[in-house]
């Protein structure tokens, strides 16, 4: 597991995830751990490494 630090989309606070280079591609919800608020990851890896990482907010 890799630790990467984002900011929120929402509070625009620096928070972390956990994400797992075995995993190609990944797309999940997940709250901000700050503010709560719903966000949807997009995730890539290629050759263990992190290509792409898009962190979304979730129209409520």
């Amino acid at each position: 597991m890799n630790e990467h630090f984002f900011q929120c989309p929402y509070c625009w606070e620096e928070v972390s995830v956990l994400l797992d280079p075995s995993v190609r591609q990944q797309t999940y919800i997940e709250d901000c751990e700050t503010c709560c608020n719903p966000i949807e990851f997009h995730i890539e890896f290629e050759s263990n490494e992190l290509q792409v990482f898009e962190a979304r907010p979730i129209e409520q």
